[in-house]
């Protein structure tokens, strides 16, 4: 688990450094490929892929365990299955984004990520129903960002992460983390959409495709810039994870979650 999140917080660590430093200097922000790729092609490449791939399938392999036992207590109600089921999903996508590093090392990457997708939807277009299926996707993914910014805004994610005086004093850096990866996971699930409703395969992406999108808005590069800042925030949640997560049924008992310790301090006062 703790390596999971490790590895997670290096890949968002790695798009927005990247991205960041694109900006700084004239270029544009980049998605998780570009992003890869340009470590790849660094003096330590090699290394850096090697570890976000063995991150990446540590968080696999974690949400699927989480997920098959129930670690995190959701329960076998249909809100519990459906939570469960995320999870698992979760960690197959992670898993791919594994794959991807690898790929990088020892494969070829000619077509890049947004032309792949525009391959990948241009097929799934033509079958039939393919749109309604795109449509269903977009739906699940702009879900998907509205769950992280409820996570933000509820605060929830305080009641798996452990009470210390990192997680009580530096709370709003993670919570503005969790909202801008809730709006980047938004934005992706809305041009998914556009795609099925203007059956537009160009229109869908990852990363590098919400960058594009929000760049074309009124004052873009600044809300680039922004987005680029609050994912090295949502970095440092995912490190603050692996260092300080809780798992709700293997948690030692005198170990007090960040809600437990902030309840206490209320009613105290």
């Amino acid at each position: 688990m703790r390596a999971g999140y490790a590895g997670r917080a290096l890949v968002y660590l790695i798009v927005s450094g990247v991205s960041l430093f694109a900006i700084w200097h004239g270029g544009e922000a980049k998605g998780t490929s570009e992003a890869l790729s340009t470590v790849e092609r660094s003096p330590f490449g090699m290394v850096a892929l090697i570890v976000v791939a063995l991150g990446l399938f540590a968080y696999m392999i974690w949400r699927l365990i989480d997920a098959w036992f129930d670690l995190e207590d959701h329960g076998t109600d249909a809100k519990g299955l459906f939570a469960r089921t995320g999870q698992a999903v979760t960690g197959l996508i992670h898993g791919a984004l594994g794959g991807l590093a690898l790929l990088l090392l020892f494969g070829s990457t000619d077509s890049g990520e947004g032309s792949k997708t525009a391959f990948y939807m241009s097929k799934l277009l033509s079958w039939p129903m393919g749109a309604i299926v795109i449509g269903v996707v977009a739906v699940i993914t702009m879900g998907a960002g509205a769950y992280y910014l409820h996570k933000a805004w509820s605060q929830s994610y305080r009641q798996k992460l452990q009470a210390n005086h990192f997680t009580l004093h530096w709370n709003k850096l993670l919570q503005i983390g969790v909202a801008a990866q809730g709006v980047s996971v938004l934005i992706i699930g809305f041009l998914i959409g556009l795609t099925a409703w203007r059956h537009d395969p160009s229109a869908a992406g990852g990363l590098n495709k919400a960058f594009g999108w929000l760049s074309q808005q009124a004052y873009g590069q600044a809300l680039v810039t922004a987005m680029c800042v609050g994912l090295l925030l949502f970095a440092l949640f995912m490190a603050v994870n692996a260092a300080y997560r809780i798992i709700p049924r293997l948690k030692d008992p005198d170990v007090l979650s960040l809600a437990q310790k902030l309840k206490q301090k209320a009613e105290a006062a």
